[in-house]
């Protein structure tokens, strides 16, 4: 696991190094064990290195990496678990005289022998990487099937003059001595209605993700007419409908499938030549990877638990009963709020761009905690996404089926006098007949549903609604038109009809790669810290869509396929709890402790001098919510966090 950067120019650069030594210095965190560059001044190329060692320790694993044959010059941050696979398949066709044991050596060996696209087809890992071909004199970047690990890349300056950066974080393209994007307007409109930047889009103009599951290639003579060729090596939706097209026959056969194909994942990310341990929340997901984990190992997993002194918030019961029965080497911390604010101030520098899942509190700290006895972890991310875990795949077409079937006048009247409800008066909902025992189910979503309701056409309606913070054009950004993202044409779901099926295919394709896995990337990496989610396995993935809807929601519960593989290693009663969200009372916070941060942060002064956002708008939700009519936190929480990155950036507009 590491860190990334290089520029790319139509000719020679006199400042080469000096520039590509401080994009690289910028990702020290995510490479505390070692740094290097790589520079041709005539070519126009350098590329810069921060190594984090798992695998081969020594000097015979440091990047940049030249090929035997000296073509090809690699930086690469990831693993490839199944790279001792290649290596033997290899072998078998040519010698190869090794140097050493790292993956990243694997990787460039393959390259030159079947080529890049054929290499990732057959790798198994998480990955983004850089590699310059001399002969071809062509720079490759490529980043894994569903977007763990991270790349940025864009343009800067004008003509001949023009520059084109990569690197892991935005932080190494900012450290570049030309770097002077103005802020993305419309992508900040997007991260106000979504609580992230969407992939292609990054909070600077001209600089963009690569997306997951792409190959970019550029050549020094197309930078100067911003040329490059993107293409996609591999497509979730593919693997979808694959899996749609040949369902398992019945429940014993999908679950002995689903649970091979994890057991598999597991064990191949447990190679490390490092201390490995697992994140442990007690949930259906974070329990399977770590009872796996335990059923492979020789020594009792190191497993961590984060808790939080509010009722309601507290993880550390649930986990520890599980890390019991599974006799894990558990850990486990409790933060109070005063330790959970300390994190705050923070944030802006290690998410790099607005960033508003406020569950990036409770990541960073269980992050920092495990960094002290491991240095790789286990997670498990994308079960919900995967197999079916959220709530809304279970409630939402029930709701919808409920709602769409009333008029739209009628819809329009209920979505109106759901808007217009104060915060204390939704708990009376929980006991009224019919559909307001459902929406109460939503509460935390009616302000957002309820305006929206009479324009509503379909479940895929229903679902933007659920997942975005604001309507199309009505987010406080000014200036500003948001830019299209997947979720605006969903014509790539066309042959997947079951609503909950078309959540999660949405789901996968732009909040977990967006939000989930840049909330752990960034939290582990700024400790040093390699996250490995083994349900992204992308064999998994392919076991998970063969699955029939009722193997992932029966019974009006989520992962029921998973809940069958888990039981398998814990009792039942380990394994039957309602859902709990990775939460921290934020909402609560504003109005105590957070309260003067927020209010200088959010001044209707600054907001003026500033002018990005509606300061009428902001100020009329930050009354609202601080007097406790309107629970407004997620808004807020957005607006707060861009404010607080702009502060530590010091953008003007």
């Amino acid at each position: 696991m590491c860190g990334l950067a290089g520029a790319l120019t139509l000719g020679p650069s006199r400042d080469a190094r000096a520039e590509i030594e401080a994009m690289t210095a910028a990702l020290r965190h995510r490479g505390p064990d070692a740094g290097a560059v790589f520079v041709d001044e005539s070519a126009g190329i350098a590329l810069g290195h921060r190594r984090l060692a798992v695998l081969e320790l020594s000097d015979r694993g440091a990047q940049p990496m030249h090929s035997r044959n000296g073509r090809f010059v690699f930086v690469f941050n990831g693993e490839i678990y199944n790279h001792l696979q290649l290596r033997r398949e290899l072998d078998a066709t040519c010698v190869v005289d090794w140097r050493g044991t790292s993956d990243t050596e694997t990787l460039i060996e393959c390259f030159a022998a079947w080529g890049v696209i054929q290499t990732l087809r057959r790798a198994v890992g998480m990955f983004a990487f850089a590699l310059w071909d001399r002969v071809e004199r062509q720079l490759t970047l490529a980043r894994d099937r569903f977007g763990e690990k991270p790349l940025y890349f864009g343009f800067i300056g004008c003509g001949a003059a023009t520059v084109f950066l990569l690197g892991s974080e935005l932080k190494a393209l900012r450290a570049h001595r030309a770097f002077d994007q103005p802020v993305n307007r419309d992508a900040l409109a997007l991260f106000l209605r979504y609580s992230y930047v969407p992939t292609p889009h990054t909070i600077y103009r001209d600089i963009y993700k690569l997306e997951p599951g792409s190959i970019l290639h550029i050549r020094p003579e197309e930078i100067a007419d911003r040329a490059h060729l993107l293409s996609r090596y591999w497509r979730y939706e593919e693997v979808a409908a694959a899996g749609l097209a040949e369902p398992f026959e019945d429940d014993r056969t999908a679950i002995d499938a689903l649970e091979a194909a994890l057991f598999k994942a597991v064990g191949l990310q447990l190679i490390a030549d490092v201390p490995v341990g697992a994140f442990l929340s007690g949930g259906i997901d974070s329990s399977t990877v770590v009872a796996l984990m335990q059923a492979q190992a020789s020594r009792p997993v190191k497993t961590f638990t984060v808790g939080f002194d509010e009722a309601g918030f507290d993880e550390t019961p649930q986990a520890r009963e599980v890390a019991r029965h599974l006799r894990t080497d558990h850990c486990e911390i409790r933060v109070t709020a005063k330790e959970a604010l300390a994190v705050i101030p923070k944030l802006p520098t290690t998410y790099d761009e607005p960033f508003g899942d406020s569950s990036q509190i409770p990541t960073s700290i269980i992050c920092a905690v495990a960094r002290r006895e491991v240095t790789v972890a286990l997670s498990g991310d994308a079960g919900d996404e995967m197999l079916g875990g959220y709530n809304r795949y279970v409630i939402g077409p029930k709701l919808w089926h409920r709602i769409g079937a009333s008029s739209q006048a009628l819809r329009t009247a209920t979505g109106t006098a759901a808007a217009r409800l104060p915060e204390w008066a939704w708990s009376a909902l929980a006991w009224a007949p019919g559909l307001g025992k459902s929406l109460a189910q939503f509460k935390d979503k009616a302000y957002k549903l309820g305006p929206a309701l009479g324009r509503m056409k379909d479940c895929d309606d229903f679902y933007r609604a659920l997942v975005t913070e604001w309507e199309d054009g009505a987010a406080p950004a000014l200036l500003a038109s948001p830019a299209a993202t997947q979720l605006d044409d969903l014509d790539f779901a066309a042959g997947i009809r079951e609503p909950a099926q078309r959540m999660m295919l949405f789901d996968a394709l732009t909040y977990l790669p967006d939000d989930i896995l840049v909330k752990v990337d960034r939290a582990s990496m700024a400790v040093g810290l390699e996250a490995r989610a083994p349900l992204l396995d992308h064999r998994v993935a392919d076991t998970a869509w063969r699955l029939a809807p009722s193997m992932m929601i029966r019974d009006g519960r989520g992962k029921w396929a998973l809940r069958q593989v888990l039981l398998r290693h814990v009792p039942q009663e380990l394994v039957d709890r309602p859902k709990a969200g990775f939460a921290i009372p934020v909402g609560q916070w504003l109005r105590g402790p957070l309260r003067d941060w927020a209010e200088e942060l959010l001044s209707e002064r600054r907001l003026c001098e500033e002018a990005y956002l509606d300061a009428a708008v902001v100020q009329s939700m930050w009354t609202q919510h601080r007097s406790g009519r309107r629970d407004l936190t997620a808004r807020l929480w957005n607006i707060l966090m861009f404010q607080a990155w702009l502060s530590s950036t010091k953008q003007t507009h």
